[in-house]
């Protein structure tokens, strides 16, 4: 698959990155869409059961695509660090389940934006990432408007913001895991792989609650499984195609679109404080995006 292929050098490094926050933009938006898909659904089937038939719908779609791939590409030599990123993803899939049948949108999407600093620090201590002033600005600034979203709204910890505060690093970890995973695999090869892990851990504990689902929960089950999905293999070419500290700043921009959809689709009013986090937001994406271009440039005339 020539588009997975790694860029190397400053000047295709650069423009890696131009590339991987163009694909992590379409990331936060499938993202979004599943959190209004399960946001939909209810609390009414537990959160176990829901992300098994998410993720077997997963597996289905996946399938012809992984069919398709060279044999070299569709067995992998590192089933064991496959394995590890399923056990952790599958944990943070049903805390998030739980976490978004019980509290509004913008919380579960403002309280998982702890999880870009994780993964920020980890890309740093384990994948040697070199970390630019302007991109821990970058972070810094999102996850001040984070802050300033959930200042007046917040008085306890609910159980909901607890699971969501615990699914956070154990995303982080997934995802650094998934950056690892593309130095030798491809983007189809890492979401497949994550996908059938996750549904054979989730298998289990899914048995033990199951009851028997409506059509009309398979339907929109089966819609967050098409946009989780999507979400996934974009997030991965983003990571394939760029540094992780480069493209995590815009993940912030997910916690703008889940407040619009919370206020259109669910009467969820932002208040005062909403709008002015999530216009730091904002300020912190452009920028980011604004000096990785100025970057391209020095680098381009320096090669």
């Amino acid at each position: 698959m020539a588009g997975d292929m790694p860029l190397t050098g400053p000047r295709q490094a650069v423009s890696g990155n131009l590339r991987g926050i163009a694909w992590m933009a379409v990331t936060g938006l499938s993202f979004v869409a599943v959190t209004g898909t399960v946001r939909y659904l209810g609390s009414d089937m537990d959160p176990v059961q829901a992300a098994f038939i998410r993720y077997v719908v997963g597996v289905v779609l996946l399938l012809p695509v992984f069919l398709r791939l060279r044999p070299g590409e569709r067995y992998s030599r590192r089933l064991g660090l496959h394995a590890l990123r399923g056990v952790i993803h599958g944990l943070a899939v049903i805390l998030w389940f739980y976490a978004m049948a019980r509290i509004p949108i913008a919380d579960v999407t403002a309280l998982g934006f702890t999880a870009p600093i994780f993964t920020a620090i980890g890309a740093a201590l384990f994948l040697g990432e070199r970390i630019r002033a302007h991109r821990i600005a970058a972070i810094l600034a999102g996850f001040l408007g984070v802050l300033v979203i959930l200042r007046p709204g917040i008085d306890e910890v609910s159980l909901g913001a607890l699971a969501q505060l615990l699914a956070a690093p154990c995303f982080a970890a997934s995802y650094l895991i998934a950056k690892r995973l593309t130095d030798t695999e491809s983007s189809a090869t890492v979401v497949y792989y994550l996908s059938v892990v996750v549904t054979l851990i989730l298998l289990p504990p899914a048995l033990m609650v199951w009851r028997t689902p409506t059509w009309t929960e398979c339907g929109w089950l089966s819609a967050t499984a098409v946009f989780a999905t999507l979400g996934h293999y974009t997030m991965t070419r983003a990571f394939r195609a760029a540094e992780i500290t480069a493209v995590q700043p815009v993940m912030f921009l997910q916690l703008v679109w889940a407040t619009l959809l919370g206020l259109y689709a669910f009467g969820e009013t932002p208040d005062l404080w909403t709008w002015l986090g999530g216009a730091i937001v904002v300020a912190s994406i452009t920028y980011i995006a604004r000096r990785e271009v100025l970057l391209r440039r020095v680098e381009a005339r320096r090669a």
